[in-house]
């Protein structure tokens, strides 16, 4: 097997892994009390930092040239706008809406890598991603028709959709970035700085127009939860797209957003297993072969 085919292949294992601590990201926010989501986002990046800081450090590419710290910049804000979408949309709508919401990620990737040429224009990947998304859909579908056949998208969801896009135009950042060799190879060093900045400018935005002193409202499970967030699900995820992006497409590696919804559905089933149904096979099912085909076609 040659040196390409082991790296996609390490990348779309790790996708699968960040998909499941993405997936399980969205019922930890909710259980935390309503914070300030900014300034909780800052927070959230500096833990972050603080956990990639020993691997980027090592890095010779550690410290960036001045050129490239406003791309740096606009990444950090493209993570600060989807985790701040997250935080606020989170006791507006469901841990498993905010995850269906999320299919929508891939084919914007794909359509931004488009216009920053870093994807190529053919049938292939498109295909698989309407497939996936269809399948995700059919989850939204089944939670729909289980609470009642309503399908709402209140301000909630408006809000979260604008975090997608946000976060869809990430990858597409970095893949740019690397072909142009403006960012370096070093995964860690390239997820320590986007969070970096990302984390002080959204902490600016949130001290001019949030109330610091709602932070002391923070309880001891937020802080464990928000310890949690920081680390596994922003250093360790972001880590693990950045790794893929040297690998794959940014629309083969959003494109394992479409498993979120399916973690989504099997904590659903473990917290309420009266809720197992056939409804749930065919979304399942559609999810399960895109996921093939995209590896497939990778390998």
């Amino acid at each position: 097997m040659s040196a390409d085919a082991t790296a996609r292949r390490l990348a779309h294992l790790g996708m699968v892994l960040w998909a499941i601590l993405v997936g399980l990201s969205f019922p930890a926010v909710g259980l935390m009390s309503e914070l300030p989501p900014f300034l909780l986002t800052s927070l959230r990046f500096a833990i972050a930092c603080a956990g990639l800081w020993w691997l980027a450090r090592r890095s010779p590419s550690f410290l960036p040239p001045w050129r490239v710290l406003p791309l740096y910049a606009l990444m950090g804000l493209c993570l600060a706008g989807f985790f701040g979408a997250m935080f606020w949309a989170a006791h507006l709508a469901t841990a498993l809406s905010m995850a269906t919401l999320f299919v929508t990620v891939p084919l914007l990737a794909f359509l931004l890598g488009l216009g920053f040429r870093v994807e190529q224009l053919s049938w292939r990947l498109p295909a698989i991603l309407a497939l996936g998304a269809v399948g995700a859909l059919g989850l939204a579908f089944a939670e729909s028709f289980q609470r009642g056949g309503q399908i709402r998208f209140g301000i909630g969801e408006a809000v979260f959709f604008l975090g997608c896009l946000s976060t869809a135009l990430y990858p597409v950042l970095s893949k740019w970035g690397l072909a142009s060799g403006r960012l370096p190879d070093s995964a860690a060093v390239r997820t320590f700085w986007s969070l970096g900045l990302g984390g002080i400018l959204i902490g600016l935005l949130g001290l001019a127009i949030e109330p610091v002193s709602r932070l002391a409202a923070m309880t001891g499970r937020d802080v464990l939860l928000l310890v949690y967030l920081g680390l596994f699900s922003s250093a360790l995820t972001f880590w693990l797209m950045q790794r893929a992006t040297s690998a794959l497409t940014p629309g083969a590696v959003t494109a394992y957003g479409y498993l979120v919804p399916f973690v989504s559905m099997l904590l659903l089933f473990i917290q309420s297993p009266e809720r197992l149904g056939w409804v749930w096979l065919p979304g399942s099912l559609l999810v399960v072969i895109a996921m093939g085909l995209l590896v497939r076609r990778d390998a």
